[in-house]
């Protein structure tokens, strides 16, 4: 989600070795490498897609892992978010190792808050975004504007493990960010409520919806507008601007004809498809501000989920444009 400032620590704080004795308990076995593959980066699924803790999906219903149910306070801690919570985990970052720039583009990534808090960590993790640098301490919890350029470089020997809630939020949680402070000076009175363990339940609440079967032409406006808004000035923007009238203006009419019913799905991606090889043709050599092609975004965060596909799209943290891109 794009934020105002590069960081915010939101008031909680929680005990970091409690829940990291219950990471210990469940073994080295339950651990899964990177799903591309990158260097020392490591995942361990507190809630997936249907539960399945093998799952990288970002569609279906989001159902706690058998890891997150032999883990109680973990589980409060969420909890405490008072937010409906999305796929989450434990991310691992190995020592001398690194998460590289990146910007998160996906469709997922437009509504959806990253939250870490972190339970091992070392003063010499950093974590960049957006040209500003903090460090994450065990016990704290932060959220950061995953729409800006961001990296993280563990300097330490150990490893820093994480956990990584992703949420769009709920009303608990917008309390909580109304008390943020960003990455300096806390504002005068500032604290943090202390998550101590409590037994009992701590019911979650779960995202059931999440991706679109087909997005209403209220949706594709809304985010093909976001992304020219985000577009770095060029006159070329012009033509950029009219395409994307005429798409959506033949989307409404779809819609109209069919809604989401699966009889108009080939309609819908004859449009899309149209539309996507204009707008590489117009939109080509464009760029955001944030570094990012505005062709790409434009693909990536509506083009590619606009209408139903025959499998589930997949996503991870950097599914989305590398610095290099």
């Amino acid at each position: 989600m794009k934020l105002q400032v590069p960081f915010l620590q939101l008031p909680l704080r929680f005990d970091a070795e409690r829940a990291a004795a219950e990471i210990a308990a469940l073994g080295e076995d339950v651990w899964r490498p990177h799903p591309q593959g990158y260097p020392g980066n490591s995942a361990l699924p507190l809630i997936a897609a249907h539960g399945d803790a093998a799952s990288d999906a970002v569609r279906g219903p989001m159902r706690a892992t058998p890891h997150l149910e032999q883990c109680p306070y973990i589980q409060q801690v969420l909890h405490s978010l008072g937010a409906v919570l999305g796929r989450s985990r434990l991310m691992r970052l190995a020592g001398q190792a690194e998460v590289t720039p990146h910007v998160d583009i996906d469709y997922y990534w437009r509504e959806h808050v990253r939250v870490h808090l972190p339970v091992i960590t070392q003063p010499e993790v950093s974590f960049h975004c957006g040209g500003e640098v903090t460090h994450m301490a065990a016990g704290e919890c932060w959220i950061f504007d995953t729409w800006r350029r961001h990296n993280v470089i563990n300097a330490a020997d150990r490893a820093r493990i994480h956990i990584v809630a992703d949420t769009v939020g709920g009303p608990g949680f917008w309390q909580l960010l109304g008390a943020a402070k960003t990455h300096g000076a806390p504002p005068p009175g500032w604290q943090t409520h202390y998550i101590a363990a409590q037994p009992g339940e701590h019911t979650l609440r779960l995202e059931s919806v999440n991706l679109p079967t087909v997005m209403t032409p209220w949706e594709v406006r809304e985010h093909l507008g976001f992304v020219l808004s985000e577009a770095a000035p060029d006159p070329r923007l012009n033509a950029v601007h009219g395409l994307i009238g005429r798409f959506a203006r033949h989307w409404q009419a779809l819609w109209a004809l069919w809604g989401e019913a699966e009889a108009g799905w080939p309609e819908y991606r004859e449009a899309r498809d149209r539309f996507v090889d204009e707008l590489q043709h117009v939109g080509d050599g464009l760029l955001l501000r944030n570094g990012i092609p505005l062709v790409r975004a434009m693909i990536k965060l509506c083009a590619l989920v606009a209408v139903a596909q025959h499998t589930s799209p997949q996503a991870d943290e950097r599914s989305s444009e590398s610095a290099a891109a």
